[in-house]
């Protein structure tokens, strides 16, 4: 197909999402000290009266999704529908407007997956992104901006397995993605949720990120994740992903010279923050005996770097699997077995 066959055939599943809470929910959450004060000295937010619909629901935000399933199931992303106490509306192509509700929130992984009421509604097929090559040709379509819905850009993917720290929700700390699809066409705030397909017209991404101040580096999370997140659904319920249950330090050469270790490789375990164990209690790698400071130079004999990571290592495993780890616990070298619970 041509890009203008594409957008045809893409065009009437993609959706807005919008995002409303009750101007009472806002005025809780925002700190007194920031609102100016009534006489009586009772906190009150001044928003237009335009702004507040007949329910009192103010928007608060937006981005985009896209429709997979006929009977109402929606693709988007975590850090669009991340806020419980939000309400969540969809609004189809055709301009109609659906209350959504949330199935699942990925915990790992930057997807959400919803449910709106609709019947025999138009869908984006999905694709392969585990076969995809540099130089393809993408379209990335959201409502851009929150304002301008119905957005194409056109570009190509120019780069795959990227690794980005990001934000994905406002007073959230940066996250690392992993596995993304790196692309030139654009994408905006308002396109995150979005799906970045190929010329055939089946989604290989999930537009989800951005890099401030930089041109033509949007990613995109990797259709797979998305639909492994819809097989778990459909089979258990709900999503389920493996918990190892460390916080870690990746080793490279920088923090082997800074830190003066003797390995160039591996995964430090290491609570970064205080209060914030390496070892979570009770968890799997708690139960097998990790200890702070261990490092995690193998699973299943397979390195651990910063190309291969532990994270890396998640993505492609299930609940109940054992991983086989080479530890170095000062200058003593141990294997250790880990099997994977669910989390939660």
């Amino acid at each position: 197909m041509n890009i203008k066959e594409t957008i045809k055939k893409v065009m009437p599943a993609v959706v807005s999402i919008v995002i409303s809470k009750s101007l009472e929910a806002i005025e809780k959450e925002i700190p007194p000290e920031v609102l100016p004060f009534l006489p009586y000295g009772h906190p009150h937010l001044d928003i237009p009266e335009e702004e507040i619909d007949a329910h009192g629901m103010v928007k608060i935000g937006g981005g985009s999704g896209f429709v997979v399933d006929p009977n109402g199931i929606i693709l988007t992303n975590k850090h669009v529908v991340v806020d419980p106490n939000a309400e969540y509306t969809v609004i189809a192509n055709n301009d109609k407007k659906y209350k959504a509700e949330v199935l699942a929130r990925d915990p790992v992984d930057d997807v959400a997956i919803l449910k709106i009421s609709g019947k025999n509604l138009p869908i984006v097929e999905l694709g392969e992104s585990g076969h995809l090559e540099l130089g393809e040709q993408v379209l990335a379509i959201g409502n851009a901006l929150g304002i301008f819905k119905n957005t194409v850009s056109v570009g190509i993917i120019s780069g795959l397995s990227r690794s980005i720290r990001a934000a994905t929700a406002p007073m959230v700390a940066p996250q690392e993605l992993r596995g993304l699809i790196q692309t030139d066409a654009a994408i905006n705030p308002g396109n995150s949720g979005g799906p970045l397909v190929t010329l055939d017209g089946k989604a290989i991404g999930i537009n989800a990120a951005i890099v401030f101040g930089a041109q033509n580096l949007g990613f995109a999370i990797p259709i797979n994740y998305a639909k492994r997140d819809l097989g778990d659904l459909k089979q258990f319920g709900r999503i389920k992903r493996p918990l190892l249950g460390v916080r870690y330090l990746t080793i490279d050469e920088n923090m082997k010279a800074r830190m003066k270790l003797s390995t160039d490789h591996g995964a430090m375990v290491f609570g970064q923050q205080p209060h914030t164990p390496g070892v979570i209690p009770g968890s799997p790698a708690h139960k097998a005996g990790l200890k702070e400071k261990d490092i995690i130079l193998e699973c299943d004999s397979t390195p651990i770097t910063d190309r291969h990571t532990i994270q890396d290592i998640l993505e492609e495993k299930e609940v109940g699997d054992i991983l086989n780890f080479k530890l170095l616990r000062g200058k003593k070298m141990l294997n250790v077995k880990v099997r994977l619970t669910e989390r939660k």
